[in-house]
């Protein structure tokens, strides 16, 4: 699953079937420094914390009960290795540059 961040500030969700991974991807000329991402929290150049809650509302989000379920079973398993930010109930996700 990867959270798509583009230098105009759109962001949408590819591949949102793909459980096993889990990505922040910023395009273009996007950097942490020149917007604020809907609540993404950059830890460093390397990771960021995304809001548990802004996922299932982004453009590319399917409208599925069954993604639904295995979402929340995404996030489940990511608490119990410690990715999740209970405070500020973010999943860590790794932070990668794309042309």
């Amino acid at each position: 699953m990867i959270v798509e961040c583009s230098s105009e500030g759109e962001i949408q969700l590819t591949e949102p079937f793909d459980f096993r991974r889990f990505k922040l991807v910023l395009k273009g000329g996007a950097s942490a420094e020149s917007r604020a991402w809907q609540g993404i929290t950059f830890v460093d150049d390397r990771n960021a914390l995304v809001p548990i809650q802004l996922v299932p509302t982004l453009n590319g989000c399917p409208d599925d009960e069954s993604w639904e379920r295995a979402f929340a079973e995404m996030v489940a398993k990511a608490r119990e290795h410690g990715w999740i930010e209970a405070e500020t109930n973010a999943i860590r996700a790794h932070v990668e540059r794309q042309p």
